[in-house]
């Protein structure tokens, strides 16, 4: 059966669940970092100033708000939990509302994230850096889905998506409720950029082994992971395609999870004895900043829908390449991914 028409026959009973992150994204969009440092010197050594004619967007961010909105443009059924202050819920709401009831929103009272992310050109490719005051995403564990309503959701989830373990001390905690909570949904774990915390994050997977489906890594969280499994540096500079799926393969090896891996090249699968790669399509970057997460949010439909790998890495990378042709980094809609997969299959 195609792609497709496994996608259009999808049926999601109750919900897919995602937490907990929200952060208020300041994008700001550089020529070129040597200029931006330049523009820097210059004005600190006549005591300050502005620099000005910089492209700079506010948008909601925070890789589990992300994960619901693509999830939500692609048109099934959400459950958010997060964080925030009155005025990012009030952002929140007004992100979501076009769903309807498609969406539901549980957004505990604290203060929510904010990043300024710097996007610029380094060798081949856009990058982005972002600094993050984490606010209460740092400490959102079990306790924040504490009511009957919000374990029933969990109860009836077709699936559940814990995002930015890294940012969240207690992440293993919140894991391991929601997947215990959760027992007939797929299970799926995105951690973020975990280097500082490599070390815990490895051991806590031996907890989450049991319970976790698939973990969903960039190239800089495989290297991070592999070296504090003891597999040191799997993926350098000018890594292949080759090495992606053997990167991949290693680490569900070591494990015991399925390791959805996507890079700048393309994606691959392995459940520690398989493994496939699709490369990515290549595009004219817009912005870069949320496309692991548009990525993510195809990448769990296509489990639910049943997907192979091979189609599901495909389904995902298109996802993701529309994101990020997008000058606004918008989502697609399933219509428009469904264009382009028949134009590259």
């Amino acid at each position: 059966m195609a792609i497709i028409e496994k996608l259009r026959q999808l049926s999601i009973v109750g919900s897919i669940v995602v937490m907990p992150d929200f952060f208020v994204d300041r994008i700001i969009r550089l020529e070129s970092k040597e200029k931006f440092f330049d523009a820097l010197g210059k004005k600190a050594a006549r005591g300050g100033g502005s620099v000005r004619g910089v492209p700079t967007a506010d948008v909601k961010g925070g890789n589990a708000v992300n994960v619901a909105y693509c999830l939500a443009k692609l048109g099934v059924k959400v459950a958010l939990f997060t964080v925030a202050d009155e005025i990012g819920a009030a952002m929140i709401r007004q992100a979501f509302s076009q769903f309807g009831d498609k969406v539901t929103l549980r957004i505990t009272s604290g203060k929510n994230g904010l990043t300024t992310a710097f996007e610029f050109p380094h060798e081949d490719t856009l990058v982005n850096v972002m600094m993050s005051d984490i606010g209460d995403n740092a400490n959102f564990g079990p306790e924040r889905l504490g009511s009957e309503a919000d374990r029933a959701i969990l109860k009836n989830a077709d699936g559940v998506i814990v995002t930015n373990w890294a940012s969240n001390q207690k992440g293993t905690e919140l894991t391991e409720f929601a997947f215990r909570n959760s027992p007939s949904a797929f299970h799926f774990i995105d951690p973020a950029d975990i280097d500082t915390r490599k070390q815990d994050f490895a051991s806590s997977l031996e907890k989450l082994a049991s319970m976790t489906d698939c973990l969903s890594i960039n190239e800089n969280e495989c290297n991070s992971l592999a070296d504090a499994l003891g597999l040191g540096h799997l993926l350098g500079s000018n890594y292949s395609a080759d090495e992606v799926k053997g990167a991949a393969k290693k680490i569900a090896g070591k494990v015991g999870i399925s390791i959805d891996l996507h890079s700048k090249i393309g994606a691959a699968w392995s459940n520690g004895r398989e493994s496939t790669f699709v490369h990515a399509i290549k595009v004219d970057a817009k912005t870069i900043t949320g496309a692991g997460d548009s990525w993510d949010a195809a990448d769990i439909i296509g489990y639910l829908a049943g997907l192979d790998p091979q189609e599901r890495l495909l389904f995902a990378n298109c996802c993701a390449s529309l994101y990020i042709r997008d000058p606004q980094g918008e989502p697609p809609a399933m219509n428009k991914v469904f264009e382009l997969v028949e134009r590259v299959q």
